[in-house]
């Protein structure tokens, strides 16, 4: 049943989620409507199209995104690594949790309309990645040699393909060993020097008699 206290269009976007997921990427506009309890009509005047609605559909997705691992994120690691370790977990906890993701990377990726909301918002990511590397470089924590446009294009494309993998096998990978493979990766790429091992209690000898 639909929330009747929501808006008009929060009430489509949240019925044309639903279709896609129920359709396995397909919707019509008059099943959104009547899940939405309004005219088809105003589903044409909201959004212009199906198109259009699949693409505002997307674009509530990534901005999710971002406030959960990207520009909204809290993280509360103060260390930078730990801080970047943390974001690659809140974004696998975020595509594992979200019914939507599947489609968003998988299926609908290919929709014209989905790749030109996908392409906004990576370029944005790539952008924001670079001068991150680059606040890093001048902090002294990642090399100066490393290209930060370079280096953060080939990080984004890896996780994107490895946690296509993960949400498209039969069986997910432990999410929080998926975030560890992937920021091993990511470290490496960085050539982050290999934090020293915690202390580790020493065996207590024996006394001998």
């Amino acid at each position: 049943m639909m929330d009747a206290s929501l808006g008009t269009r929060e009430r489509l976007l949240s019925a044309a989620q639903a279709e896609l997921i129920e359709g396995h990427g397909h919707l019509e506009m008059q099943a959104v409507a009547r899940r939405a309890q309004v005219s088809v009509g105003l589903a044409y005047h909201h959004f212009g199209s199906k198109a259009g609605l699949i693409a505002a559909v997307v674009e509530g997705f990534y901005e999710q995104l971002d406030a959960a691992a990207f520009g909204g994120a809290k993280l509360s690691a103060t260390d930078w690594a730990d801080r970047e370790k943390a974001r690659i977990g809140a974004y696998v906890a975020f595509h594992y949790d979200h019914p939507f993701a599947p489609l968003v990377i998988g299926p609908l990726s290919r929709a014209p309309e989905v790749l030109d909301v996908e392409t906004a918002f990576t370029g944005r990511q790539l952008a924001a990645g670079a001068r991150m590397l680059e606040a890093a470089q001048r902090d002294g924590i990642v090399p100066g040699g490393i290209d930060p446009h370079l280096t953060i294009a080939l990080m984004i494309g890896g996780v994107r393909q490895a946690l296509i993998g993960a949400l498209m096998s039969e069986r997910r990978p432990d999410p929080a060993r998926l975030t560890g493979d992937i920021w091993a990766f990511m470290a490496a790429a960085l050539r982050l020097p290999a934090k020293p091992l915690s202390a580790r209690p020493r065996a207590t000898r024996r006394s001998r008699s």
